[in-house]
């Protein structure tokens, strides 16, 4: 800093005088303002650093007092417990974990984002080193809306989640009767049905038809490149779609709207042998997402064929996964489809997961795919752990979009009074995982035992078989889970 004084007062020394005029006070330099203004728009020069005449206050303190807070149960347990902390109900949440004397935040802040983010804003002593975000609530994306109140869709891909370079979402709702119209996508998409009931169309490059109704727990998957259409039944409807490229934008779909409007009008006749004045009518721009005309309620009256008829059942675009029983194991229960149940849908394997209130999805992780997950009903907390030693740890609720790398181990935990219920996706033709427990379960217990200095009475409750899930107490601040739980 020496140096560059001296170098900087040379300059000024050297330089002519011209270079260096005057500068007039800020009252001079500022423009006059309207009628009732004050004030001046830049201050002057006097108040540059390094001036002993400018004294600065100590008072008032920037620590909040006690009684200005309250500290949620668990806040004061030591930091690798790494208790979940529910700041939802106290007065001012601060930053503070184990040590209660840790430093206060008096902001700037936004306390509802700290309230959903207790993880990261008081992350566990556990958390360390640098993990990429794992996170993306859907509603802080973008919400683009159809025509005339038809229906909206809002996204997530890499400009939202930098980390899910595998796979996009989409969020999508269609007003009574409304249609997502006729389109095609350079990638592959797999659908849950969230709420209501729809239709969906589509025809393969073969001429086979297909048709379907679908209602909420249902799924369907189109191959990249299949035109399909989706409309509304008579309550309206809203899904969720999952494509396999993380680039995936839902702006960017081909559609028989502009299809037809990018090509010159002679060619269009020409390929439909008529004439142009055909298409006087056509829409000028994209429908998207546009009022429809209510469908028959006769599926059979759309049943359309060609010669090569329908598509064959074991190909269907459609699987009625709300019908489907879930595997039940203490703490929650599973659903799983994939293509050996639901064969079109190659490379896109998913479990439905329902998790009691104190339970989790056991710590595990996937040995081919990224993991992208879709909150649908309350609230969880997850932590990614990243080799060699870093982990970070996230909460979500309902609506939020999760995201692990392959071959990160993660947990989720019901942080919530009500069951959780999430969808993990992968890109694999069979759903699996490694399971924590069952892997040391499977291993000779010596080697167990001089890995992680327990007793035979520990190596002997490990499990042989997968749990998926692991039972707990509704109280989460508890340390000790060898009794039985609620």
């Amino acid at each position: 800093m020496r140096f560059y004084s001296a170098y900087a007062s040379s300059c000024l020394l050297l330089a002519p005088a011209w270079a260096f005029p005057a500068l007039p006070q800020a009252s001079v330099i500022t423009p006059s303002g309207p009628p009732g203004s004050s004030g001046s728009l830049r201050g002057p020069q006097s108040l540059l650093g390094n001036n002993p005449s400018i004294a600065v206050p100590t008072e008032p303190s920037t620590v909040i007092p006690p009684e200005d807070f309250e500290l949620a149960p668990g806040q004061t347990e030591d930091t690798d417990l790494g208790v979940y902390i529910d700041l939802s109900k106290v007065k001012n949440p601060q930053p503070i974990r184990g040590d209660p004397t840790s430093p206060t935040d008096p902001g700037p802040r936004t306390q509802a984002y700290d309230r959903l983010n207790s993880d990261l804003y008081i992350p566990p002593g556990t958390d360390a080193g640098d993990a990429p975000n794992a996170k993306w609530p859907f509603g802080l994306s973008h919400n683009r809306h159809g025509l005339a109140g038809s229906g909206w869709a809002r996204q997530q891909n890499v400009d939202q989640l930098p980390v899910a370079k595998a796979m996009a979402g989409v969020n999508m709702r269609l007003s009574p009767n409304a249609y997502r119209e006729l389109h095609w996508h350079k990638a592959s998409e797999w659908a849950l049905m969230l709420n209501g009931s729809v239709r969906i169309q589509a025809v393969n490059e073969q001429g086979q038809t297909f048709v379907d109704d679908m209602t909420a727990g249902d799924v369907w998957f189109f191959p990249r490149g299949v035109p399909h259409s989706i409309q509304a039944l008579e309550n309206g409807c809203e899904f969720l779609l999952v494509f396999d490229d993380g680039e995936f934008s839902e702006d960017e779909t081909f559609l028989v709207s502009e299809l037809l409007e990018r090509n010159p009008e002679t060619v269009v006749a020409k390929n439909f042998r008529t004439s142009t004045q055909t298409f006087n009518k056509l829409p000028d721009g994209q429908l998207w997402i546009f009022p429809g005309t209510p469908p028959p309620k006769n599926i059979q009256e759309q049943n359309v064929t060609g010669p090569a008829g329908t598509i064959p059942q074991q190909e269907s675009y459609s699987y009625h996964l709300s019908q489907q029983e879930p595997y039940r194991v203490p703490g929650g229960s599973i659903k799983i489809i994939d293509p050996a149940t639901f064969p079109i849908a190659k490379q896109f394997s998913a479990a439905l997961v329902t998790v009691e209130p104190g339970a989790m999805r056991e710590m595990h992780w996937h040995t081919t795919s990224d993991e992208w997950t879709y909150f649908l009903q309350g609230s969880a907390r997850l932590t990614v752990y990243q080799a060699p030693a870093a982990s970070r740890t996230f909460d979500f609720s309902a609506g939020d979009v999760g995201y692990v790398p392959v071959p990160n181990a993660h947990y989720l935990e019901n942080t919530g009074s009500e069951p959780l219920v999430f969808l993990e996706v992968l890109l694999a033709d069979t759903y699996s995982d490694i399971s924590v427990n069952q892997w040391l379960g499977l291993t000779p217990a010596q080697i167990v035992k001089d890995h992680l200095n327990v007793d035979d009475a520990f190596v002997s409750t490990l499990p042989k078989t997968e749990p998926f899930i692991m039972p707990g107490n509704r109280n989460l601040s508890t340390t000790n889970f060898t009794e039985t739980v609620e």
